[in-house]
């Protein structure tokens, strides 16, 4: 699981909106701006697949600029 969605930085993060931006789910009047670049983060990118279709799943698993702060996300 993306580890961003309890993060105080979930609104404004370039990686997390990388991570959506892979998921297809950007909402671009939403996201015109993400300043914070955070520091060392670690994406782990699953392949998974249904039949013969592959896709992709992307979490941020660790991210050294992680500030909790459960529920953030809910806007």
């Amino acid at each position: 699981m993306c580890i961003c969605v309890n993060c105080r930085h979930v609104h404004n993060c370039t990686a997390y909106y990388l991570i959506q931006k892979q998921h297809n789910s950007v909402n671009d009047k939403k996201n015109i701006n993400k300043f914070f670049i955070p520091e060392k983060t670690l994406i782990n990118i699953s392949i998974n697949y249904i039949d013969t279709y592959m896709y992709f799943d992307w979490d941020l698993v660790e991210c050294l600029s992680f500030i909790e702060m459960p529920g953030n996300w809910i806007v």
